[in-house]
C-alpha cells in the first residue's frame, strides 16, 4: 500500500481521533441506527479524553453518512475540531464501528480495510471487439470499448477448395481484432493503473488477446473460467482479486524471509522486532514495512517526538537525542508514521500466512526490508 495519501495526518501534531465506521448494513432503519452510532462514537471519544470540538466534528461526519450507500465503511481522522481525512474502505471493519483517541492516528487497520483492494479491468472479448469494465471493492464502472473489423468474422462450414481464401480472410480478421483489443487494453491499464487484467470470452479469443499484450503486463493477466453470460462470473472475478492479494503478500513475505538471512559479513537486508525497526526508522533505512496487524509487537509502547524519526524504546533515549517533548504510542503507529514521511510503502502479510505457516511471520508481527544493509 502506497502511503502518500496519509501525509496530511502527520503535518500537524496530535492527539488524533481515528474512527472506523461500519456502513455495510442497509435496512429501513439504517439512517436511525447511524444517527445512534454517531452519538455513541462521540461519547466514546470523550471518555478517552478527546476535546469537545473534535467530538462534535466526528459526530457530524458520522451523522452525515446516515443515507450513504457506501457498501463497506469509512475511516475518519480528526483533530482540533476538524476532520482531516475521510477514507473509503474496501471491506467493513470486522468488529464493527470503533473509535480511538491517541497521540498518533490509528492507521494500521487501513492496510487490510483499504490497502488490499486490487483494481482490475475486466475485458469482455468477442470476435468483433471488447468492452472494458473497471472493478474494485467499491463497485464498477465502464472503462471504454474497442471495435475491430466487422468482416468477415465467421467461418464457413464449406470445405470446398474455393472457400480457402475466405477462410484465410477470417483468420486475418480475428488476428487483427485481437491485436486491436490488446492495444486498447494496454492503454486502459496505463490510464487506470489497474493491478489486474481479467480476460472474459471464449478460450481462443482470450488466448489471442493474452498473447498480444505487452510483456510488461503478462504478470497482471488472468483468464476467467466463465463467460459474460454466466452467473458464476462475479465469483470468478472476486476469487481472482483475492488470489492477487495473496500472491502479492506471499511475494513480499518471501523477499523478506530471504533478505533477513545475513551475508558473509553478518549483515542482513531485512530486520524484525521493534528495537531493530526503531533503529532502521531513525536512519531512514526502511524500504518496505511488513505488518501483521494483530501481531503482539504492534501494541508495544514506544516513545515518539515531534518528528517522524524521533522514536525510541524508552523516554530517556529521546531526551538523550535532544528531544524535549515526547509521548507514548503504539509501535505500529509510530513505525507507519516513519514509513509515510520517508516514502516507504507498507503491506499486511496476513493473507500470505495460513495458520500452519505462522512461524514464517516477522517476529512479533513487524518487519521491514531495508534500503541498505
Amino acid at each position: 500500500m502506497e502511503l502518500a495519501f496519509l501525509h496530511p495526518l502527520y503535518e500537524q501534531q496530535g492527539p488524533w481521533a481515528s474512527v472506523y465506521v461500519d456502513l455495510s448494513r442497509h435496512t429501513e432503519d439504517t439512517p436511525h441506527e447511524r444517527e445512534l452510532t454517531a452519538a455513541a462514537v462521540a461519547r466514546e471519544l470523550a471518555v478517552q479524553g478527546a476535546d469537545d470540538a473534535t467530538c462534535r466534528a466526528v459526530r457530524g461526519a458520522v451523522d452525515g453518512l446516515r443515507h450513504s450507500s457506501d457498501p463497506h465503511g469509512r475511516a475518519l481522522f480528526a483533530r482540533a475540531g476538524e476532520v482531516v481525512l475521510d477514507q473509503p474502505l474496501a471491506r467493513p471493519p470486522q468488529g464493527g464501528t470503533e473509535a480511538h483517541w491517541a497521540p498518533l492516528p490509528r492507521v494500521t487497520p487501513l492496510l487490510e480495510l483499504a490497502g488490499e483492494d486490487p483494481v482490475c479491468v475486466v475485458a469482455y472479448i468477442d470476435r468483433k471487439g471488447a468492452d472494458f469494465e473497471l472493478r474494485s471493492a467499491l463497485g464498477s464502472r465502464d472503462a471504454g470499448s474497442v471495435t475491430g473489423r466487422q468482416w468477415p468474422v465467421h467461418r464457413t462450414s464449406s470445405i470446398d477448395w474455393s472457400e480457402r481464401h475466405f477462410q484465410l480472410r477470417v483468420e486475418n480478421t480475428w488476428e487483427h481484432n485481437a491485436a486491436e483489443i490488446a492495444d486498447a487494453l494496454a492503454v486502459c491499464q496505463e490510464e487506470t493503473g489497474a493491478d489486474l487484467l481479467i480476460l472474459v470470452g471464449d478460450d481462443r479469443e482470450r488466448r489471442a488477446v493474452h498473447d498480444r499484450l505487452p510483456k510488461r503486463l503478462q504478470g497482471r493477466i488472468v483468464e476467467a473460467a466463465h463467460g459474460a453470460g454466466s452467473r458464476l462470473l462475479d465469483g470468478d472475478v472476486e476469487r481472482l482479486r483475492d488470489d492477487h492479494v495473496r500472491s502479492r503478500a506471499r511475494d513480499d513475505l518471501d523477499r523478506f524471509l530471504a533478505a533477513r538471512a545475513p551475508d558473509g559479513e553478518g549483515r542482513a537486508a531485512a530486520v524484525e522486532g521493534v528495537p531493530a525497526l526503531i533503529e532502521a526508522a531513525r536512519e531512514h533505512r526502511i524500504d518496505e514495512l511488513l505488518i501483521i496487524p494483530d501481531g503482539p509487537d504492534t501494541r508495544l509502547e514506544v516513545w515518539i517526538g515531534e518528528d517522524a524519526d524521533q522514536l525510541a524504546m524508552r523516554r530517556t533515549e529521546l531526551k538523550t537525542l535532544g528531544e524535549q517533548n515526547s509521548w507514548s504510542a503504539r509501535a505500529d503507529d509510530a513505525l507507519l508514521r516513519s514509513a509515510v514521511m520517508t516514502g516507504a510503502p507498507a503491506i499486511s502479510v496476513t493473507p500470505a500466512l495460513p495458520q500452519e505457516e505462522a512461524t514464517d511471520a516477522p517476529v512479533g508481527g513487524l518487519g521491514a526490508l531495508l534500503r541498505w544493509r
